[in-house]
């Protein structure tokens, strides 16, 4: 039996054997590739940060290491194509193993953020929230769980940090319903699409500015965490996004994959080949997986 099918046969028979609880089909794509010319001062991992595609896979899909000194002007192809999860109409949803945030009017996607999150020590915790308070210039309140960890490495403990050029909230701070969590700004914009955050969400300042603008106290929002993501697009398309299970609460991401086309009867459409390779980067970006015109299961 050739790997391809090996691959599907497994999947398929643990999708037999573990039904699928109710799962969304998403059916929009947000980003893209594009071109982007390197500014002084850019690195692959500020650049990554800032478009929301992991550093290494920019580094290989242009052919250069990744320490690779940088030169302002160069051109570098960018790939950060990403689904739009399913569920929200309204409104904000930040979706863990993605490192996104996508903000919703009127069942229209404005926006799409990438995000800093809780290292796997500290997770961000998912959820249903509401903006609880917006406040500009903010001060940090350390915790006492943060305190005991500066104690810890020998730090110097403190207890606040004014607003101003050292203060890790940045400019702005959009406080949230859940306990101890918030969205704000970094003094720190490469740390944006990592996971090293004690659970607050970071948006680099320009996102965060722009997001402060739109948003009210009341805002209704979701924090999910869903690695694997499947979209059903209108002409036709079908397209896989697969993330690193960061806080390994999945499990195989194929079988979740043959569940998913199991329930919502795609298997004959997929290209699976093309879904096992997408399983095997985990990457983050999403790739087609669809069978062109003549292809036969």
């Amino acid at each position: 039996m050739s790997p391809v099918r090996q691959f599907l046969f497994s999947c398929l028979l643990l999708a037999a054997v573990s039904p699928l609880a109710a799962a969304g089909l998403a059916g929009a794509l947000t980003g893209g590739s594009f071109e982007y010319r390197v500014a002084a001062g850019d690195s692959l991992t500020r650049i990554a940060a800032r478009f929301g595609e992991q550093a290494p896979l920019i580094a290989r899909d242009n052919g250069i290491g990744y320490r690779s000194v940088l030169h302002p002007g160069q051109r570098l192809k960018i790939d950060n194509r990403h689904v739009v999860p399913p569920g929200v109409a309204e409104g904000l949803l930040i979706n863990l193993p993605q490192r996104l945030l996508f903000f919703f009017r009127d069942g229209k996607l404005l926006e799409a953020y990438p995000v800093g999150l809780g290292r796997p020590d500290w997770p961000t915790p998912a959820g249903t929230f509401r903006v609880a308070e917006l406040r500009r210039h903010p001060a940090w309140h350390v915790p006492p769980s943060i305190q005991e960890e500066m104690r810890r490495e020998g730090q110097a403990v403190r207890t606040l940090v004014p607003p101003g050029p050292d203060n890790p909230l940045g400019e702005y701070w959009i406080g949230l319903s859940l306990s101890g969590v918030g969205i704000h700004g970094t003094i720190a914009p490469a740390s944006v699409y990592h996971f090293q955050s004690h659970g607050c969400i970071r948006l680099h300042p320009d996102d965060v500015a722009a997001l402060y603008a739109r948003v009210a106290p009341g805002t209704p929002g979701r924090i999910v965490y869903e690695p694997v993501l499947l979209a059903d697009l209108p002409d036709g398309s079908l397209y896989l996004e697969v993330n690193p299970d960061a806080y390994h609460r999945r499990g195989d991401p194929g079988r979740y994959l043959a569940q998913l086309a199991q329930a919502h009867g795609l298997d004959a459409r997929i290209d699976w080949a093309a879904a096992q390779q997408a399983v095997s980067r985990r990457d983050g970006i999403a790739r087609p997986i669809h069978r062109t015109s003549g292809e036969h299961p």
